[in-house]
């Protein structure tokens, strides 16, 4: 009887883990939620390969707006899959996985490979696709965080296939960034009397030491400062792993192998070429654009910090340029605020 009981009690155990871990980790996917009027995830050929690309529309005689996500490694697409956003209400919206990773990743993808001037090339492959598909001379064009590095040097070569570049949490200089940030949350610290934390930044001196800069921004360190004091991903993301690492294994848009090359393409991308972190400054590089620019900024934000995302608004020549911030949110404020970010994707729609 004793026995009995034992194995009934294994069985109840072993059933409960398997069903825990099929609703949080479900083991089918690979389709888009059909919902809309277009809900369609296709790979599209191009000189470096194949890129994987998620289109959606509420309407798709709505203009398109293509996506230049974060990351590189972190597909934008879970941002939609996790924040109820008016993008796809406002345009046909293209998402795209950047090679090297999330659905456009390969093994034999070269680290060394993974350039600037490939993803540029890449983008205005996506660009012509969108183009051709939807009979649009022009299209629009968004840039978050990392994807704003790609989108205004996109921009700035070829304005002719733009109606206008649409910037959130844009890229300036993100060295400075980087110091002010990590002033700001060591500072924050300090006043809470978390000796723990200040021991931990104190133990980089990343004015003085190239290699402390590099070793401090990929470690862990900065990311779970940043999503514990409210000012990273967004405000209420507040850890790393219950905030984006298990949600991203439950995106069935994904087949369980893609949801895993999304992080092996993660963790590698920290070393690709084509990193604006040390080298890129927009103030020197990207002084003018020719189409007007609108500047998305969450007032919380430190990843791509806001001051200096005003001071670049600032200094940018553009035809029509304008800055919008949200006043609830951190790195990502058109998935944070659905009301604010319905009235600014109007309003600039109407702009143009």
């Amino acid at each position: 009887m004793k026995h009995k009981k034992l194995t009934i009690a294994i069985i109840i155990v072993v059933v409960l883990i398997l069903v825990t871990g099929i609703i949080m980790f479900p083991p089918i996917g690979g389709k888009m939620p059909d919902k809309k009027a277009l809900s369609e995830k296709i790979k599209i050929k191009t000189d470096n390969g194949e890129l994987g690309l998620m289109l959606m529309s509420d309407d798709i005689s709505n203009p398109v707006l293509l996506v230049c996500g974060g990351g590189p490694g972190i597909p934008e697409y879970l941002m939609d899959a996790w924040y109820k956003n008016p993008l796809s209400e406002e345009f046909t919206v293209c998402y795209w996985d950047y090679s090297g990773t999330g659905i456009s990743y390969k093994s034999s993808d070269k680290i060394e490979d993974m350039t600037k001037e490939r993803y540029l090339s890449d983008t205005q492959a996506v660009t012509d696709y969108l183009r051709e598909r939807f009979s649009q001379d022009k299209i629009y064009i968004m840039g978050h965080s990392f994807g704003t590095y790609i989108a205004l040097n996109t921009v700035k070569e070829h304005p002719e296939k733009y109606v206008c570049y649409i910037a959130m949490s844009q890229i300036a200089d993100q060295k400075q960034s980087e110091m002010i940030a990590f002033d700001t949350m060591r500072e924050e610290y300090a006043q809470a009397g978390n000796k723990k934390m200040v021991a931990k930044f104190d133990k980089y001196d990343i004015r003085n030491s190239d290699e402390d800069y590099h070793s401090y921004t990929g470690s862990s360190l900065r990311d779970d400062a940043m999503h514990d004091l409210g000012v990273g991903t967004t405000r209420d993301i507040n850890n790393v792993i219950t905030g984006i690492f298990i949600p991203s294994f439950r995106v069935t848009a994904y087949t369980p192998m893609e949801r895993i090359n999304i992080w092996r393409s993660k963790f590698q991308a920290h070393d690709y070429p084509v990193n604006p972190g040390s080298d890129f400054n927009a103030f020197e590089e990207v002084k003018s654009i020719d189409v007007p620019i609108y500047f998305v900024a969450g007032k919380y934000d430190l990843t791509t910090c806001t001051m200096l995302q005003e001071e670049y608004y600032e200094s940018i020549d553009a035809p029509k340029k304008k800055f919008y911030l949200f006043e609830n949110s951190a790195h990502s404020p058109l998935y944070e605020e659905y009301d604010h970010a319905k009235e600014v994707l109007q309003e600039i729609k109407a702009d143009n």
